[in-house]
């Protein structure tokens, strides 16, 4: 039999959003991972990806295995992927686990769900390159801050009193359309949330620059003097403003909820849930899809109606975007966090020091196993050979295969394992 679990070698993305150098938990991870590589200090790294999207197919580390790469390998042994999601996914890996290392913002961005994808790609497949829905979950490795979902309406209204800069781009009408729209009458309020936001992203381009500057004008002085500016979000404001100048993302932070995740801590994207990621460092997983419309805190094609049109205009607190992990009954040192949607689960695996012996059991679906902390020996009738494993491994682990580790480090280990549990 062909080895069915091996060590992979990932791509690195270079976005200019990402931390510098060895900055970077990616840059970290992967000179870890693999000592010969030169980091750059100069250089952002953005991404790992791990798994098999033809933008980023993970190269396979054991010359036993003729094909280079995962996508090549799983495209000719479908088997690994198990019966369920062989079928359920068209013999694709349905799932792209990455490392993100953010130094500056993302742009304000939403994904479509699947009926909006196959329309847009149909009709815009230069800006939308497949069919498929992108729903993500992000989970922090260091502390993580991120844009999500609408806030409650008492917070934006909050905001609509105290920057006028703000008002003025929204118009009085629409403001207090929303001031007005009660919360027993919840499709009310997602109506007057529309328009409120839609008046933003669509508003004259010489208009918000001039609010903007305005804005961080006033600010700037008010901060100076050494005056409380948390009423007009003052910090953030200058933050964003200072990474992507006449933006107009950079209002967007009075519409949607600022969320800070500690390590282990994570948070769900959905079909329509506008969010743009601010700092830090996290594992996500995602549906394979590179399907992003974004409209703001970007240099990239925006498309602003679109946004506008999809987007999921419920207002809920901060805390309620926070995605909580359920400890396994079958293993206690397993974490899951298993999303509403069929496509992925991740694992959380926390190994502590007191264990020399732990095996990572066998599911039935193929899995890609990212070591984040310390060092084992992995073992597996379906491996060629014993596998040194350490802070930056990768593993592909196909379907319903189990690997011992005898486990070598005096702190324990921390492992993430992304996987398909249908």
């Amino acid at each position: 039999f062909p080895p069915a679990v091996f060590p992979l070698s990932c791509v690195v993305q270079n976005y200019s959003w990402g931390k510098m150098g060895l900055e970077s938990e990616v840059a970290k991870l992967v000179t870890s991972g693999d000592p010969l590589v030169q980091i750059q200090p100069d250089q952002p790294y953005a991404e790992l990806w791990m798994g098999a999207h033809p933008r980023g197919d993970a190269l396979i580390r054991d010359n036993r295995i003729p094909q280079k790469t995962l996508g090549h390998w799983i495209a000719d042994n479908p088997a690994c992927l198990g019966a369920k999601v062989k079928d359920a996914f068209q013999g694709q890996l349905p799932f792209l686990f990455k490392v993100l290392s953010v130094n500056t913002a993302l742009s304000v961005q939403a994904h479509p769900n699947k009926e909006l994808a196959a329309k847009l790609h149909a009709q815009f497949p230069e800006h939308y390159p497949d069919a498929n829905h992108k729903p993500e979950m992000a989970i922090a490795l260091t502390r993580f801050e991120g844009m999500c979902g609408f806030r409650p309406v008492e917070e934006i209204v909050s905001f609509l009193q105290n920057v006028p800069e703000l008002r003025a781009l929204i118009g009085d009408v629409a403001a207090e359309q929303l001031e007005r729209s009660g919360s027993d009458d919840p499709r009310g309020v997602s109506a007057a949330l529309r328009v409120c936001f839609t008046r933003l992203m669509k508003s004259e381009k010489k208009f918000f620059v001039d609010q903007l500057n305005m804005l961080v004008k006033r600010i700037s002085q008010e901060a100076a003097e050494g005056k409380d500016t948390s009423g007009s979000n003052g910090d953030l404001l200058l933050r964003l403003h200072s990474q992507y100048p006449g933006d107009i993302g950079c209002f967007t932070i009075y519409f949607l909820n600022l969320v800070r995740l500690e390590p282990g801590e994570a948070m769900f994207l959905g079909a329509n849930e506008p969010h743009a990621y601010l700092h830090g460092d996290c594992v996500e997983v995602m549906a394979c899809s590179d399907n992003t419309v974004r409209a703001g805190l970007t240099p990239k094609f925006i498309d602003v109606l679109t946004l506008c049109e999809m987007l999921n205009y419920t207002p809920a607190p901060s805390s309620s975007k926070i995605f909580p992990a359920a400890q396994s009954q079958l293993d206690p040192h397993v974490y899951l966090y298993d999303p509403p949607v069929p496509d992925f689960t991740i694992m959380r695996i926390e190994i502590p020091a007191s264990i020399k012996l732990y095996l990572i059991s066998a599911v039935d679906s193929a899995s890609i196993l990212l070591v984040i902390q310390g060092t084992a020996v992995g073992t597996s009738t379906a491996a060629a050979s014993e596998m040194s494993l350490h802070r930056g491994s990768v593993l592909f682990i196909s379907a319903n295969e189990s690997i011992s580790l005898h486990l070598s480090s005096p702190d324990g280990m921390l492992l993430f394992r992304a996987c398909c549990l249908l």
